[in-house]
């Protein structure tokens, strides 16, 4: 089944993901349009994040554009939202995810990202995505972009804090705790996780 969604724990993870041999997000790379937005970077360098996730999709001949999406007035550029729409893999750098939620919520690109045929989310960013968000200054659940649906994502941190998310998460949504060797893949709705992920819903175990 044809993937939409992959959130992978690090670059690394990413780059493993798309071995062939894994299958985790099966698809021909040779010549792929692939569109790199390194906003949750700008505060690291927008062109060293972009280029460093460059390096993955162009070692399998895929042709990779980086779109230097920094401020808001960016977010709203038309070629940048008509470049995002029209990709055929659309890949987020790791970084501030509330630096990324403030520059594309409401915007063109916005849009085009919600939409985007393929997404690709490393590290952090990849916790703005859905309904719900939880936010990294203390594990509690705000609202997220809603770009993607079925699941809350979180990336590493202390069990103390974990705890409390869940706590407050209770049993209506299912979180994801994804480490930096974690993958999680979507296909037509429904989600699959493998490496460092666990996945609970209140104080619960579950599996995707």
């Amino acid at each position: 089944m044809d993937w939409t969604t992959l959130l992978a724990g690090s670059r690394k993870a990413l780059y493993d993901a798309l071995d062939p041999g894994r299958g985790d997000a099966p698809m021909t790379w040779a010549d792929a349009d692939v569109v790199v937005v390194p906003t949750a970077g700008a505060f690291s360098g927008l062109e060293v994040a972009a280029t460093a996730l460059a390096r993955v999709f162009e070692g399998r001949g895929a042709r990779v554009e980086a779109l230097m999406i920094a401020q808001r007035r960016d977010a709203d550029d038309g070629y940048f939202a008509a470049r995002v729409a029209s990709a055929d893999v659309v890949a987020l750098t790791d970084g501030s995810p509330l630096h990324a939620m403030s520059v594309w919520r409401t915007t063109a690109v916005g849009s085009a990202l919600s939409g985007a045929a393929r997404l690709i989310a490393v590290g952090s960013v990849a916790t703005v995505l859905g309904e719900v968000m939880i936010d990294p200054r203390g594990g509690a659940p705000t609202n997220g972009l809603s770009y993607r649906r079925g699941l809350a994502v979180c990336v590493s941190a202390s069990d103390a804090q974990l705890e409390r998310t869940r706590t407050l998460l209770g049993d209506e949504v299912t979180l994801a705790a994804m480490g930096p060797d974690g993958v999680l893949v979507e296909c037509a709705g429904t989600w699959r996780a493998s490496g460092d992920v666990v996945v609970t819903r209140g104080a619960r175990v579950v599996q995707l």
